[in-house]
Formats: C-alpha cells, structure tokens, sequence
C-alpha cells in the first residue's frame, strides 16, 4: 500500500502509542491453510451478497478439536467439515468451529461456510451512482489490508498464513469481474455472467481481491504475459498516459530484484471512491481514478509513475516475499517506496532520484518532529493500521538507501537478490532481512538497524567549517545537536556513523574536483582536522548525501556561494541555499537570484526560491520575478509560493496576472490562487481588495472545474486564509453540499477549519453545525476531511464532534486523527484573542523593520559601488 522502545523521554516527542496499545501477536496457528475458494452472487443494488467460503486445512497437530476465524458482521447459514454439519458459536468477530471429530496431522480437511453479507462497512465496497452524484459508475470493490478481509469471508486474518485462492462470482450484465491469478472460466446467463478466477501461487488473505465493473480493458504485455489496464470508459488515452509504462517497469524490477516476475498476469484496475492511492493485491492491483492523468495534469505530475511502480515493486516485496507480521511492514514499504527512486534515477536521472528522496527523508522528519517518534519495527500499537505511516514508507525507503550506501551498488543488488531468491513464497521478518544481507556480503548491518530501525529518531548535525591559512589545515566541526545526556547511545539518542566530508575546487571548463576523507561521527561535538594544500572552494558534509539527517551548515558567505554554484549534489546545493537564506543580506539576495536563474536542475531552482522567501527584504520581490518564465512547472510553482509570502502590491499584482492569463500547469494556476488570498488577508484594512479578490476566486470556482478540481480546490484554500470574510465563508460552505465533486468538496470540508478562526461566533456555530452533519457520513475521506478541519480549530466546541469520531468510526485511522487532532485543539484554545493580537502587532513591526533594512542593504550596496 500506498501509509518497546519510543524515546518517552525524550519530551520532544510524542509518543506513537496511545492509550490502549498493547503487544500483539500472531496467533497459534492450528495448521496449515493450502486453498480458500469464494463462490459469491452478488446482489449490487441491495449491497449484499450470498457466499459460501471453503478453506483446506493440514492440520499441524492432532487432536485440535475446536477452529477459530476471523469474520466481522456475517450472517452465517451453516458451518460444515468434510460435509458434515459442526457446531459453532459466532459473536459477530469469532468463529468458532467445534470440530466434531479432532484432527489428525496427515488428513486434510475442507471447512466449508455458508454466509451473507449486507451493507458491510468494510473490506468490499459498493459504489453507485445515486441522485446526488448521477454520474458514478456502478462498482464493487475490495480492501483487504490491514485486517479488513475479514468483513467479507471468513478467515484466518493474518499475514503469517499464505494459501492458493480461488473465486468464482456472479455479477451483473455488462459488468466484468477481475481477480487474483487466471481466469477460468466466463458462464453466461441471460442477465448475469459468472467469472471464475485461480490463484495458483500462495498468498496471504489479505491479498485476495475482487474488481467489478463495466471497465474499458486495455491489453498490452511483457514477455508474453498479459498486462492490463482496467479504466471507465472513454479514459483509455488517460489509462495508456498513466500505466504505460509498466512493462517496463516490469523489466526494469525483474532485473534489479534478479527475479522475474512471478504472476500469470498483471492488471490494473482505476475504481471509483478508493480509500487508498493503490493496493498491491496479488497480480491484481486496485488504484485511485484519481491516478489518472490527463494530457495537461502530466506536465507536472510524477505521483502517478510513482504510485504504479510503488504497487508493482510490492508484487516482489509483500506478495512473493510476504510480511509474517504487521510490524514488520516496513520491509515492503519501504522497498516499494525506495523503488520509486530506483525508477525515478532510471527514467529522470541521479539528480532528480536525490531530490525525490530529500521529499521522502523530508515527509518523515515531518512526522518525526510533529506527530510521533517511534522505532520502524514494533508490535504495540491498537490497531495494524496505525503503522501504516511515513515511519515505514519515507523512512523505510531511506534506511534501504543507507543499506545500499554501506555495501555499494554491486553488493547491494546481490543482497536483495538474495533476499528475495532465499524467501520467495515464504514470510519474513526483519532478522531474515539482516540475514540475506550477511549471506550475500559478508557483512553485518545490525549497527546500522539498531540505530535507524529498532529504535526512533535520526542525527541533527550542526556543521562548521574553518581554514588556517598559515598551517594549511581545514577544521570542520560536527555536533549532534540532537544528543541528551546519558550514558549509552540507546539513552542519549548520539548515532555512530561514517560520514564522507569532502573539499571541493574549481577547475576552469571541468566539474570541480573533490577530495573526500570518510570520518567516524559517534560524539555529542568533534572536531576533525584535515591538511590540505590549497585552501578549498566548498566544503561537502555527507558527500552524497546518503545518510537520513537533519543537517545545518555554519560555513561563510563565499564558501556557501561556491558550494551552491559548483557541488554536484543537488542536496549540498539545497544545504548551501538554506544557510545563505539564514545570513540574510542583499549580497545572499543576489547569490540565490543566480541560483534561481541558473542552476542547472529544476529541484534547485524550487529550493532557492522557497530560501529567497526567508529573507525580509524588499529586493527578493526583483530577484524572484523571473522565475515566473521558468521553463519548469514546478518551479513556477515554487516561485509563486515564495512571492505569496511577500504580501505587496507588486506580489499581488504578478500573481494575479498569473490567475487571469492562466499557465499550462493545473498547479501552477492552483497555486496562484491559494496564495492570492492569503496576500489579501494581510491587508485586512483593504476591503475593496479583499472583495476583489473574492470576486476574482469566484470566477475560478465558476468557470475552471477540470481534472480532479485541482485548480477549483486551489480557489477554495484561498478563500479559506481570508479568516474575516463573510462572504468567503459562505462561498466555502456552498462547496460542502452533496452534489459538489468529490474532490471539491473535500477542499472545501478541509478549508472550514482554516477560516473558522477569524470568524464571528455566529459563524462559528454555523461551521459547527455543517462539520458535525459531516461527520456522520461514513465515506472515510469525508471523516478524514472533517478531522483535518476541526483540528485547526480554536474552540473548545469542536471536541464533541472529534470525540464522536474518536469513539464511533469504523476506521481505525480516522479515531486515531480525531484523537491526535483532540489534543491539537486544546492547545490552540491556549492561543487566545490576546496573543492573537500581540502576533499582528509584531508582525507589523516586522514589515516596518523590513522596509528599513531594505533600504540600508540599498545604501550599503551603492556606497561600495
């Protein structure tokens, strides 16, 4: 899918268990699951089905005399064992089967349950369209990570337990039915077709799915296996631009992994409503139709190359090479999510794979800093689910990077060859990882583990540089600003690692030379030494940048400069930019507007103009302005979020010129509109402005709806930053009805929370009033939507309807949110009117002082001219 030890005391961090954690564990396994067939007559319009599920069973031992399954809200008919009625209880969760005759190790048995299902909340879903939405396709569809196939036949629900699957369903005229494996058989009947589908390689149950739609099937193939792309019809030329590429993807991953893929088949399949971005059921993938891209969405849209090959490369790693236990989820994550920057280096290059995981080291540190501190692999927590975060995903990917650091290329792919050659059709922990490793290599990353995986946190390094002319040394300096006191590193957070400091010089017309000297890094402060016969240029901490680290550099003003003209790495170079951007200065100002006109990558030009930004000077607003031609979306992009922080005139003059000429990019036009309001909110004193703006965003709203309301969801977040307006609040609030597009209406739940600090208490109850209506409807992104906007706010009311959520929905991520975002509240009940007050006066004072060095930076400029 696309999401002990917990440092508690270190008070920094919040702790990832919440009340109600406890260990878990798999339970006793009564033998061995070899087959599970399905037969299912689905009965669409009523959104139940009739089953009947039958498992085959070696049993382990002898004797056993009773079975327990997994099985949520079935209506179970009959329980038999070698066609022989048995006694059962079911309370709704469990099974149990009281085996009227104990068994014995060498005789198989078939269970088999007759059950129905109706209106389940999870696992299976069925969409159709309705007066509200006329428009949806009629669609079913399953979820079965983490322990959701449960909802929708009974089970051994776990991953340590992996089987041959089979099913046979009935389905309506004209829809088709995808499953695991090859297909059968299709019986016709007058109105209904029966699809019948086999999965001959063992796989765990929560990898079992079903696809019914009226899809558009486009074939291709690798190998001479078929590969097909399932979409609603008329977006097969979207369905070819998104999953095009996945043959090669195939070839590319059959290589790296140095085993060929192992299914009869790989499909695709874009549903309506799905709760995740894609989910790599066996040989049979769902996705988001969210994924699909049109000509104008892919000029700057990698999410979807990333997603398909995030769901392929788990066809390996979690589907042949299966997870015994959630809590070791991050082994597949993580690779999937590494795979992503394998294919981005293949396709884009090594700078654009650098950059791809600086976002992914960035989204985790994100959650590290703000959220929870936890170790990648535990088994406390309330539900799996919850360790489906950026801990295994982000920084999952990043821990196989630093493996890949520490044993080269060549040793690496042998490594994970192995891995995988070793574990094939079998489940692993993190150990059996560690173990193909030692294998194949010789070597043992237990220290690298120990530090990353086993237990939480990263290195903050604070890096200074100095030069001493005269005995030809360079002093660089490391402290790991993230180390408290203790004795072992385990309690003073301090991690021991290599790290390769390199010193760079210009050469006329050649790269710049780099001469690297790896040193042992494991002290709370170092200071390391190096004679050198020049002084050099730049100063490279982590050449490569291959270690997951906060790093904050300490380096002059001309050793910044040369570092973020001349290193290779675009990583050192973002370092370089944010440590000008901290100087501040006229003279950093010119260094970065350079940069932004002449780097040579687009990652670069994005990070200099969000630096640019940082600095309070009026001159930024010149230095940025030609980033509005750049030839990359993304970095237009960038440039508009950076001109939105500076809240002028001119600002809103080239941003709104941007909105009215439109651009290429959904995003950039997205962009433009976002941030138009949150420069009219700054000028509250400005009501002609303000309600020109409004004006202005309405237009958008009325006239630019298009690819998954990208654009229209980007006027929504900007009317949402004019926290005052009356009229912004009631344009916001029109977007929440049903009716509105999915994707739309969402934007519009989530912006209530944003603008409902500045309102009026009226207004406040009405927000309210709409997010608590919200909140008891039971799609999962609409709970989510309204979660996000009552965490936002500043009063107390908003608890109630949290609590609700926190106690009464069905998903387990949803109560989780509602009770984080519960305790965000309570802390921004704290930020009261007065201090709300004291912030606007200081930030006036700010614009002031701004102005004031602006003009001295002029004056000092023109006095060494």
């Amino acid at each position: 899918m696309s999401h002990f030890y917990f440092d508690t005391e270190n008070s920094r961090h919040k702790s990832f268990e919440l009340p109600g954690a406890k260990p878990h564990y798999n339970p006793d396994r009564p033998g061995q699951v070899e087959h599970i067939f399905l037969d299912l007559d689905l009965n669409i319009p009523d959104q139940s089905f009739q089953g009947k599920c039958n498992i085959t069973l070696s049993p382990i031992r002898n004797g056993i005399d009773h079975l327990i399954l997994d099985g949520v809200n079935l209506r179970i008919a009959s329980v038999m064992v070698d066609d022989v009625i048995q006694k059962y209880d079911y309370d709704g969760e469990k099974l149990s089967i009281y085996l009227s005759t104990p068994t014995q190790i060498d005789k198989k048995i078939v269970v088999a349950i007759a059950y129905a299902v109706e209106k389940p909340q999870r696992g299976i879903y069925f969409i159709q369209p309705d007066k509200n939405y006329p428009q949806k396709p009629t669609q079913v569809w399953t979820q079965g990570e983490d322990e959701d196939s449960r909802f929708w036949f009974p089970c051994f629900d776990y991953p340590g337990q992996l089987s041959k699957s089979e099913i046979r369903v009935r389905v309506p005229k004209p829809l088709r039915a995808i499953s695991n494996g090859e297909l059968i058989s299709i019986t016709e009947e007058a109105h209904h077709q029966i699809y019948h589908w086999s999965q001959q390689q063992i796989h765990p149950t929560y990898l079992m799915t079903l696809a019914v739609g009226d899809f558009a099937e486009i074939r291709d193939e690798w190998r001479g296996k078929p590969v097909t792309y399932y979409v609603e019809k008329g977006r097969e030329e979207d369905g070819k631009r998104s999953m095009g590429k996945t043959p090669r993807m195939m070839e590319f991953l059959s290589e790296k992994y140095g085993y060929l893929y192992p299914y009869p088949k790989y499909a695709q399949v874009c549903v309506d409503d799905f709760i995740f971005g894609g989910m790599e059921n066996t040989s049979t993938t769902l996705l988001t139709d969210r994924c699909l891209l049109d000509e104008r969405a892919i000029i700057d849209n990698r999410n979807t190359e990333s997603l398909v090959v995030h769901e392929l490369a788990h066809q390996w790693f979690g589907d042949l090479v299966v997870i015994k236990h959630w809590s070791h989820a991050w082994i597949k994550e993580g690779m999937a999510s590494y795979s992503e920057v394998m294919w981005t280096e293949q396709e884009y290059g090594a700078q654009e794979a650098t950059y791809y995981r600086l976002h992914e080291a960035r989204s985790y540190l994100a959650e590290d800093s703000g959220r929870y501190r936890r170790p990648m692999v535990t088994h406390i927590y309330r539900e799996a689910i919850e360790l489906y975060d950026r801990h295994i995903y982000e920084k999952g990917s990043c821990v196989y990077h630093m493996i890949r650091t520490e044993l080269g290329d060549e040793l690496f792919w042998q490594a994970m060859q192995t891995f995988v050659q070793d574990n094939a059709h079998r489940t692993v922990e993190t150990v059996d990882l560690l173990r193909a490793i030692e294998k194949a290599t010789g070597r043992n990353l237990l220290f690298l583990f120990d530090q990353y995986v086993f237990r939480g946190g990263h290195p903050d390094y604070k890096v200074a540089y100095s030069w001493d002319g005269d005995a030809k040394l360079a002093k660089v300096t490391v402290t790991q600003t993230q180390a408290t006191e203790g004795n072992s590193p385990h309690q003073n957070g301090l991690f021991d690692l290599k790290i390769p400091i390199g010193f760079g010089y210009r050469q006329d017309n050649q790269p710049p030379k780099l001469q690297t000297f790896p040193v042992r890094v494991h002290e709370k402060e170092q200071s390391f030494y190096f004679p050198l016969e020049t002084k050099p240029d730049f100063v490279s901490f982590d050449v490569g940048n291959n270690y997951l680290k906060t790093v904050s550099l300490e380096y002059a003003l001309p050793e910044l400069k040369a570092q973020l003209e001349l290193d290779p790495n675009p990583i050192s170079r973002i370092y370089a930019a944010e440590a000008l951007a901290k100087k501040g200065g006229l003279e950093a100002v010119n260094i970065l507007a350079t940069a932004l006109r002449g780097d040579n990558f687009w990652g670069v030009r994005v990070e200099v103009a969000r630096q640019l930004a940082e600095i309070k000077l009026d001159q930024v607003f010149t230095a940025l302005l030609p980033g509005l031609e750049d030839e990359s979306a993304f970095v237009r992009r960038g440039v508009i979020e950076a001109l939105g922080t500076i809240k002028t005139y001119d600002s809103y003059q080239a941003i709104k010129a941007v909105i009215k000429g439109g651009d290429s990019s959904y995003y950039v036009e997205a962009t433009a509109a976002r941030v138009l309001g949150g420069i009219a909110a700054a000028h509250t004193q400005d009501k002609p402005k303000e309600e020109k703006v409004i004006k202005l965003l309405k237009s958008v709203l009325t006239e630019r709806a298009g690819w998954n309301e990208v654009v229209r969801s980007g006027a929504i977040a900007g009317l949402a930053t004019l926290k005052t307006s009356e009229a912004a609040l009631d344009l916001i609030l029109e977007y929440t009805q049903v009716g509105v597009p999915q994707a739309l209406r969402l934007s519009a739940i989530r912006a209530l929370g944003k603008i409902s600090v500045g309102q009026t208490p009226p207004n406040l109850e009405r927000i309210l009033e709409t997010l608590s209506a919200l909140s008891r409807e039971t799609f999962f992104l609409t709970q989510v939507a309204v979660v996000v906007a009552l965490g936002q706010m500043e009063t107390p009311k908003a608890i109630g309807t949290l609590r609700s959520l926190k106690e009464q929905s069905p998903d387990a991520r949803v109560r989780r949110y509602a009770e984080e975002e519960i305790t965000k509240v309570q802390k921004n009940i704290g930020t009261d009117n007065a201090v709300r007050q004291l912030r606007t006066e200081l930030d006036e004072m700010k614009k002031q002082n701004q102005e004031l060095r602006s003009r001295l930076e002029n004056l000092e400029a023109k006095s060494k001219e």
